[in-house]
């Protein structure tokens, strides 16, 4: 009798997942998406605004209006990028912010509808614009590709049984705010080292390079960037089999791959 209600429980599962499933908007790879995006954005927006009120604003006025000047041009690149794939309506509701954090760690991050946090930390290794731009570009192609919604949907699924994200935040408050803060990177060595599965890290790679591109910044600095990235962490990382991130070798090498089709896109500015 357990034997049949557990089968009649994994089909259940099985069923939910399935009809659950949407499409990433870029890439037509299935996804599993249970939360409304009504609800992400909503969430979204309060866990910003609670996140900013937690942390010191930068008070460099040159490299806070960088990161506002970079954020706003790769935005209208993602606003161009989408249109022309009539795929506009993915970004209803979003109401982009982009805000410099002070803090020593080496970490970006975007959430649902264009909410995105730089560290300060992260502006030695970025250097320059196309440097922040190869950061911000990643980061924003995480959330326009709805990587933290699959990871949030796996999450409720897995560790909460797959209980509504309104249900949740109200019954499991602590426990779906960590959740959230372990999705969307809002913590110590996560947001650009934050391990997404590799599938994301490559299409956020591959729509960055592109966005960046549009946005007037050439996609070639991006290997400059990442190649910064693997000297700063000194070798430390894992093997890439232990590890949910290509290897830096393996992401530069296919990032070089990617150059050719990201430069058709840039157009230098100014």
């Amino acid at each position: 009798m357990r034997s049949l209600r557990g089968k009649v429980m994994v089909m259940a599962i099985a069923a939910f997942v399935l009809v659950a499933c949407s499409t990433v908007p870029i890439t037509g790879r299935k996804q599993l998406d249970i939360v409304p995006n009504s609800t992400m954005l909503s969430t979204s927006f309060q866990e910003y605004d609670k996140f900013l009120g937690e942390h010191k604003l930068s008070t460099n006025q040159e490299q806070t209006q960088m990161v506002k000047r970079v954020g706003t041009s790769i935005q209208k690149a993602v606003e161009q990028y989408f249109q022309q794939k009539n795929l506009s309506n993915q970004l209803n509701g979003y109401a982009w912010e982009f805000n410099l954090v002070e803090s020593e760690e080496v970490n970006a991050w975007c959430m649902p509808g264009g909410k995105v946090v730089v560290y300060t930390g992260i502006l030695p290794i970025t250097r320059d614009e196309a440097g922040l731009a190869t950061v911000m570009g990643h980061e924003i192609a995480h959330a326009v590709a709805r990587h933290g919604n699959e990871r949030m949907s796996q999450g409720l699924l897995t560790q909460m049984g797959g209980m509504a994200l309104a249900v949740a935040l109200e019954q499991n408050p602590s426990q779906t705010s960590q959740l959230w803060m372990a999705v969307y990177g809002m913590g110590s060595q996560v947001g650009i080292l934050l391990p997404y599965s590799r599938l994301h890290e490559s299409e956020a790679d591959h729509l960055g390079l592109i966005f960046m591109a549009m946005a007037g910044y050439d996609p070639n600095e991006a290997v400059d960037f990442w190649q910064r990235m693997a000297k700063m962490k000194g070798g430390q990382a894992p093997p890439e089999f232990l590890s949910t991130h290509p290897s830096d070798e393996t992401r530069i090498r296919k990032i070089k791959e990617l150059l050719p089709e990201a430069t058709q896109y840039y157009r230098k500015t100014g």
